[in-house]
């Protein structure tokens, strides 16, 4: 069975969107049948990928349709539950890929969650009504504010390691002393307690911001939410951009999409994404823009990388190479790039430039070789350039073929390499690649503005080699057949330790963590073992652990 991410709020079975005025409720209702696979019940809303998918699209379209919308309350429909995290029957019966992907996508979504406010002007607060236990309070501490009841009986907890032998999905250890700056030993504490933490101990700790009685709840978060709203930057009027659906094939060989191609080559195990540039120019305004909606090249594209990455990623996890190369008018896609830049302040577009962002970081995070390749009648500008930077190799040809008329590779760099898509250690993806070397971040800074050819982007260091006609197909062909005959659990670890260098921030240690520490307890006797915690929770019989400390 295929994974699909492409879902809307007519087909949703676990959430519901409520729309008023600046305010959006986002509630949380899972549908106990309604999980992903067969052979587990979604009780207390806990929840599968399936459930996750759907918070992500909402998430997504609150953004994106409802461009009034300030603050959004993230709260649960059933009585003294708010969530109780991911389920377990679904965990123990998991393929080990499927786990791990379960997990990082769920932080990828939280991270938007976490970033709306910064980027887009739009605050969450969670309301929690009762249990908050594991993934439940990990959504919760994405939001920017968490106001729970004080009822006696309502309590959060990350409580994985007392009773499933893993860890809090890495995501709830960091952002409980990284954002929430809880004590360590009030953490060290809390990360072992089953039954988790309420009422004012939470506040004191900082789990929590604030408590209030189920009488005044409703008041509190309207209180909360106008607070918000006021300091968002987000228009008071105007229509959104309805994010209708996806126009796309998928077959064994290939994912189709109006704007990518994704060929998929199972006997040398790798996936060639071509992009291609959009004829027409950019539109006169940002409101022609809006009024283009998901059809805006820039939109309708990251739409489909987006898809392509993530089903290639629960789908496709034997194609371990992928290989990113494009196809169409630099001048074009430099005028896009320009006309992003001048409007970035316009709601609509800053949202689609936010959109490239976090889907760059999905591709930075993704556990995949990366290789771009630019030849003859290639568009790597301004942010398609970004994704020659994002590579692990980034190779370009010199001058053209014989009998091929499309024009010679060039690379042009725009302020949006510089100053837009940050990684998620917080640096642009030059800064990263020449990180220690300042003079030559400079040095490409002043060849904004000019088409660089092969040679001239290998002399400047933003390639990794540049070939000729001679060289080129040898050269790429070796690359790809030696990244084929290396581990690929050592390549996943080469891949997350190299892409970033220079600061850790809470991304970096997040996804930094679930690659190592949770990839590698996942596959421990002691979690996943036929004694070990997964599989006799809800037994009655304790886990039998190995005591070895390794």
């Amino acid at each position: 069975m295929h994974i699909d991410f492409q879902v809307s709020p007519e087909r949703y079975k676990h959430w519901s969107i409520r729309v008023d005025g600046a305010m959006a409720t986002l509630t949380m209702d899972v549908d106990e049948q309604g999980g992903l696979f067969p052979g587990y019940e979604l009780k207390l809303n806990s929840y599968d990928l399936g459930v996750d998918i759907e918070l992500y699209d909402a998430v997504q379209r609150l953004r994106f349709e409802h461009p009034q919308v300030k603050a959004v309350i993230l709260r649960s429909a059933k009585d003294r539950v708010f969530c109780a995290g991911a389920n377990i029957r679904m965990l123990s019966q998991a393929s080990h890929a499927h786990k791990v992907n379960f997990c990082k996508f769920t932080n990828e979504t939280r991270n938007a969650i976490e970033k709306a406010g910064e980027e887009s002007g739009q605050f969450y607060i969670c309301a929690i009504n009762g249990t908050a236990a594991g993934g439940g309070y990990e959504l919760a501490l994405a939001a920017d504010y968490i106001v729970m009841v004080d009822d006696g009986s309502a309590a959060v907890s990350l409580p994985e390691v007392p009773l499933l032998a893993v860890l809090p999905g890495t995501g709830g250890l960091t952002r409980v002393v990284d954002k929430r700056k809880v004590r360590r030993d009030h953490a060290d504490i809390f990360c072992t307690l089953e039954e988790g933490i309420r009422g004012s101990r939470a506040v004191k700790w900082r789990l929590v911001d604030e408590t209030v009685p189920n009488s005044k709840l409703e008041g509190r978060l309207e209180a909360i939410a106008g607070d918000f709203a006021a300091k968002s930057s987000r228009p008071d009027h105007g229509g959104g951009v309805e994010l209708t659906p996806l126009d796309r094939e998928i077959t064994d060989e290939r994912l189709k999409y109006k704007f990518l191609d994704v060929d998929l080559d199972r006997k040398g195990a790798t996936a060639t994404f071509t992009i291609k540039a959009c004829e027409p120019p950019p539109p006169g305004s940002a409101e022609d823009a809006t009024a283009q909606g998901a059809d805006f090249w820039p939109l309708e594209l990251v739409r489909s990388f987006d898809d392509a990455i993530l089903h290639l990623r629960a789908n496709e996890t034997a194609l371990g190479t992928w290989i990113l190369k494009s196809q169409g008018s630099l001048e074009n896609v430099l005028a896009f790039d320009t006309f992003l830049l001048t409007h970035k302040d316009h709601w609509f577009v800053r949202e689609v430039l936010g959109y490239w962002k976090r889907t760059l970081k999905r591709l930075d995070v993704t556990s995949r070789t990366i290789f771009t390749l630019a030849e003859p009648g290639s568009c790597f500008a301004g942010f398609l350039g970004e994704l020659l930077f994002a590579a692990d190799r980034g190779f370009m040809f010199i001058g053209t073929r014989d009998g091929d008329n499309r024009p010679e590779a060039k690379l042009a760099l725009s302020a949006s390499n510089f100053d837009i898509f940050a990684m998620p250690n917080d640096l642009s993806r030059l800064e990263t690649r020449f990180y220690g070397e300042p003079e030559s971040l400079e040095q490409a800074r002043a060849l904004i503005g000019r088409e660089l050819d092969g040679e001239e982007a290998e002399d400047a260091g933003l390639v990794t080699y540049a070939y000729d006609v001679i060289d080129w197909d040898e050269e790429v062909r070796l690359m790809i057949e030696e990244r084929a005959g290396f581990s690929p659990d050592s390549l996943t670890g080469l891949e997350a330790n190299l892409r970033f260098p220079g600061p850790e921030t809470m991304e970096t240690k997040i996804f930094g963590r679930l690659t190592a520490w949770q990839n590698w307890i996942f596959q421990r006797p002691n979690a996943a073992g036929d004694d070990g915690a997964l599989k006799r929770y809800g037994t009655g019989a304790r886990p039998d652990y190995d005591r070895e400390r390794v």
